[in-house]
């Protein structure tokens, strides 16, 4: 009987599943783009220019012969490292300061916060443009830049969750036992903090991604002839009536990784909230 009510409560997502299974798959493709493309893709050939896809070129070719499925195939890893390195930066940098801000309070509290207040009422595009126009644009930037714009969020995420655990009974053993700060938020109230963390950590890829893809078209990512979907998005502008599966190509693979990465995260958040783990216990 009790094996058979515990099983719905462990069983996966089909949203993770599903999503898992597409980012995954774009993964592999991503990893093994430079060896599986059918062209080089950054070769160009002006005899095949703007052709429309055919069996010899699936997603057709550019205004310089090259071929679409080559360059998408080739771009895919850019913007998987814009989401992947620049939440990774917003987490190692926000995390941090939240669950500081949140145990010491006082004035400690109010400088961090009143800081990322200021950060976070700007656009993210506009933030994101005031750091990288004191610099050359890069793909590494571009991610340093996305990564500094999502810090505000996860330092207000953080703080949030850690905020509630101070409170925990956990916490108040082991101030009883005279643990230090290091102690108290690295072995108790960080390991607990992860899951909200990671749901956020997922949603945030998606949008890391997306700002990554809108400064590229900007210009202020990765530099012609790089294949980042965005730029390529952008080179293709001059051709949309005459040859729409230029831009069409990269923007449909960047509709289908965000809605991926997105899925996970929903799939996440139902496999790690707590209430919905409850009521499968019941």
């Amino acid at each position: 009987m009790s094996a058979t009510v515990a099983t719905p409560a462990h069983r996966l997502p089909r949203t993770l599943v599903t999503g898992l299974l597409v980012v995954g798959a774009i993964a592999l493709l991503a990893a093994l783009g430079p060896w599986i493309a059918p062209y080089d893709p950054d070769a160009f050939d002006m005899r095949a220019r703007l052709q429309p896809p055919s069996a010899a070129h699936w997603f057709g070719t550019d205004e310089f012969g090259r071929d679409v499925l080559s360059r998408v195939l080739s771009g895919a890893h850019h913007s998987i490292l814009m989401g992947v390195g620049a939440t990774a930066i917003s987490l190692a940098i926000g995390v941090p300061l939240g669950l500081i801000a949140a145990f010491r309070r006082g004035w400690t509290e109010e400088v961090v916060m009143r800081c990322i207040d200021l950060m976070i009422s700007l656009p993210p595009v506009l933030l994101g443009l005031l750091i990288l126009a004191v610099t050359e644009p890069g793909l590494w930037k571009t991610i340093l830049a996305v990564g500094l714009v999502y810090v505000p969020i996860m330092t207000r995420i953080s703080r949030a969750v850690a905020l509630d655990l101070l409170s925990e009974d956990f916490v108040e053993a082991a101030r009883a036992r005279g643990e230090g700060a290091y102690h108290i938020l690295v072995r108790e109230i960080l390991p607990n903090a992860w899951p909200p963390l990671i749901v956020e950590t997922a949603l945030r890829i998606t949008f890391a991604i997306l700002l990554g893809s809108a400064l590229s078209f900007l210009g202020l990512g990765p530099q012609p002839p790089a294949s980042e979907w965005g730029l390529m998005i952008a080179e293709s502008r001059p051709f949309i009536a005459e040859a729409p599966w230029i831009g069409l190509a990269p923007g449909l693979s960047l509709c289908l990784l965000l809605i991926a990465v997105n899925t996970v995260g929903e799939g996440l958040r139902d496999l790690l909230d707590p209430r919905l783990r409850g009521r499968g216990h019941g």
